[in-house]
């Protein structure tokens, strides 16, 4: 645990996503294995000739993904379950916060531990999100308690969703999945955005977006997305302002080749909204009553968040043959942070409270590299896609690091008094982290009789993990692992295709045990069976799985001076989501999740219920384009409804309730260029709570943001 941590140790409308040991062995899982296996790879002998070929889709709705597979595949024919945002629907809903683009998509947990400005919080199937996030299919890097790369979602064109195990992909991962935003791009034809922002606690923002050829040449295109925000937090005396850059250049080399070039700032200045607050006062009831949501229980002349990034990279793609493509992605980036925080950490009677210190002051620098050969053939009876690749990841960082979990004078949570706090003389410790991972990996595709899909894919990984305090090495290593996916799904009539897959994962483990012996890599491993339903009668989709998701050699407390490894956290549910319009007027966005997940936090406390962790959760949203005589008004709204959850079992039994949120949306389009719209996100102002994890933290208040957007 880390204290100051929010958390403890068919139609064209659907086409905007166009482009050591391994886990232990089950019987069935080695046989599908090899089913799944020899039939992908004889296929690609048997249609290893040329032939001359077009891709059919059975479906009108074509939704398109990158992030499932890294080959451009339709969603409905993936066997494994995914979701997608458009950057449409960014904009219907006006996300102005990365961990807001999933709230109305199955199997996430959006914002557990509250409004954080300080970083984007996701669950995914149980698990925390919190080194599952990805831009461009290459990693952002979470590390040091808080070197957090931040997401500006304007200079997003969409967000997509690979759930469970994705390690034969993209290499160490968490078992809950992948999340990969998709950058803005330069566009072939101008086109130009700026929009103008303001809204409660002071929300005040301008964003421009301009994009389109250079010079009108048709070979050479360029795009920049810019914007400057700044807003009060919700707490009391927290603050941020956002500077953010992003310009881009695309250039065809030749008919064969082409290169983008893919750069962005950003750079966060406030107040830290730490939303630390414990269940005496907001889930449990006392005799001085509950907490105030805006109650600031820190310092905020005092605290203080500093957060600087910037990124280059490029996209490369060419087209050897009619057979083969390479391509290429790279991205060094750097980050500096100066982070303060001053937290409640624990009781000391009915009315005051202890606090703790947390310090930061460091930075990284990372480089990602992913390069892949696609070779696609094809027969009467088939069509084969092979993918093979290797990519390199590497990353360092340099910190002064400083935590005090009893610090200060006793402080009155009741009635907050700032000033009395003398910031702490003493010396932190220097932390040298480093993570370097090569991978190699191969994936195959195949299409047969326009009726089967057989996917399978192996993976190898070695990493070295680097971990010096103060100069000494405290649990670093090198590891090797090897990973398999797997998949089949049916393509039937009336557009309804059944799928099964398996997959897995693994994640490295920083430090050692009580015994001094440095932690093995946490495996998962996932059968998921599901369902993909696209119906002639709806322009949309509706997908529906059912999972069994299991981390083994996950860490877990034993009351001595470090974790001991060797428990297990298993994740079983059931999700159903569809998307589509059920008139020409009316888009529908429906989910439903169901999740139960349990965990061992001790020898002797096993199978337990995990903390944060929803069993049930839905959600519909609801596009009205108004026809007619007021045509250009446009109405949404939507239902969040999360069911309760429990504090961590290692911490308390305390119980959150469940909470239901209702938004709404309306849009005018004065004229082509301009539109006027007004958001409101949690319309009745209901106080909740959104989790508790030994902390428990206050959901967002009722939120209130009009724009005025100018095209051109």
């Amino acid at each position: 645990m880390q204290p100051a941590s929010p958390r403890p140790s068919a139609s064209s409308r659907f086409t905007d996503f166009l482009p050591g040991s391994p886990v232990s062995r089950r019987p069935l899982a080695i046989a599908v294995r090899l089913a799944l296996g020899l039939a992908p790879l004889a296929g690609a002998g048997m249609a290893f000739a040329q032939e001359e070929a077009v891709t059919e889709v059975t479906s009108d709705t074509m939704v398109v993904s990158t992030s499932a597979l890294k080959v451009e595949t339709p969603v409905l024919e993936t066997p494994r379950a995914t979701s997608q945002v458009s950057r449409e629907e960014l904009d219907n809903r006006q996300v102005n916060k990365y961990d807001e683009v999933l709230r109305y998509r199955s199997g996430v947990v959006s914002q557990p531990f509250g409004q954080d400005n300080k970083a984007e919080w996701f669950y995914i199937r149980g698990f925390n999100g919190e080194d599952s996030l990805y831009q461009d299919g290459l990693r952002q890097f979470r590390e040091g308690g808080y070197f957090w790369w931040s997401t500006e979602t304007f200079g997003l064109e969409s967000v997509e969703l690979l759930k469970g195990p994705a390690s034969i992909l993209y290499g160490e991962a968490p078992p809950g999945g992948v999340i990969n935003a998709i950058s803005k791009r330069p566009t072939d034809e101008p086109q130009g955005l700026i929009e103008l922002q303001y809204g409660s606690d002071d929300h005040e923002q301008v964003g421009v977006d301009v994009s389109g050829p250079v010079a009108g040449r048709d070979d050479v295109r360029y795009r920049m997305v810019g914007l400057f925000r700044e807003n009060d937090g919700q707490i009391e005396d927290t603050d941020n302002q956002r500077v953010y850059l992003a310009p881009s250049l695309e250039l065809d080399l030749s008919q064969d080749t082409s290169v983008t070039f893919l750069a962005s700032y950003l750079k966060d200045h406030g107040t830290p909204t730490n939303g630390f607050k414990l269940p005496y006062g907001t889930v449990d009831n006392t005799p001085f009553g509950k907490l105030d949501p805006e109650d600031n229980l820190g310092e905020p002349d005092y605290e203080r968040q500093e957060h600087e990034q910037w990124a280059l990279g490029y996209e490369l793609s060419h087209r050897l043959d009619d057979t083969w493509d390479i391509e290429q992605n790279f991205r060094y980036s750097h980050l500096d942070l100066l982070e303060r925080d001053v937290y409640v950490s624990y009781l000391l009677d009915d009315r005051n409270a202890q606090r703790g210190l947390t310090y930061r002051d460091g930075d990284f620098d990372a480089v990602t590299v992913d390069t892949r050969a696609i070779g696609r053939w094809y027969s009467d009876r088939t069509e084969n896609t092979l993918l093979v690749g290797v990519d390199y990841q590497d990353l360092d960082i340099d910190y002064d690091n400083y935590d005090d979990f009893a610090f200060g004078s006793p402080f009155d949570i009741f009635d907050p008094e700032y000033g009395n706090f003398t910031p702490s003389s003493r010396n932190g410790t220097d932390h040298e982290e480093g993570k370097e991972q090569l991978g190699f990996y191969a994936q195959n595709q195949l299409r047969l009789d326009d009726r089967w899909i057989f996917l399978a894919g192996l993976r190898h990984d070695s990493v070295d993990v680097t971990n010096r305090i103060d100069g000494e090495d405290n649990g670093g290593g090198s590891e090797d692992e090897t990973t398999f996916s797997g998949g089949v799904m049916y393509l039937g009539d009336y557009g309804i295709s059944p799928y099964l897959s398996y997959s897995e994962s693994f994640s490295p483990q920083i430090g050692t045990d009580p015994d001094g012996r440095a932690y093995r890599p946490s495996e998962g491993e996932q059968w998921e069976v599901g369902v993909k339903y696209a119906p002639d009668w709806l322009d949309g989709y509706i997908t529906a799985a059912v999972f069994d998701l299991e981390e083994s050699d996950t860490l877990y407390t034993s009351g001595e001076s470090a974790n001991r490894q060797g428990g297990e956290r298993e994740s079983q549910g059931f999700e159903i989501e569809g998307v589509g319009y059920v008139t020409d007027d009316l888009k529908v966005t429906a989910a439903y999740t169901y999740t139960d997940v349990r965990v061992d936090i001790s020898r002797e406390e096993r199978d337990l219920r995990a903390g944060l962790i929803p069993r049930n959760q839905a959600s519909l949203w609801l596009d009205y384009a108004v026809p007619g005589a007021l045509h250009g008004l446009n109405l949404g709204g939507g239902v969040r409804y999360v069911g309760e959850t429990k504090d961590s079992p290692r911490y308390s039994d305390a119980t959150v309730d469940s909470y239901t949120l209702w938004d709404a949306k309306v849009s005018y389009d004065i004229t082509p260029q301009w539109t006027a719209q007004v958001n409101v996100n949690n319309l009745t102002d209901e106080e909740y709570v959104s989790g508790c994890e030994y902390w428990c933290y206050y959901g967002e208040e009722r939120s209130v943001v009009g724009s005025i957007k100018y095209r051109f």
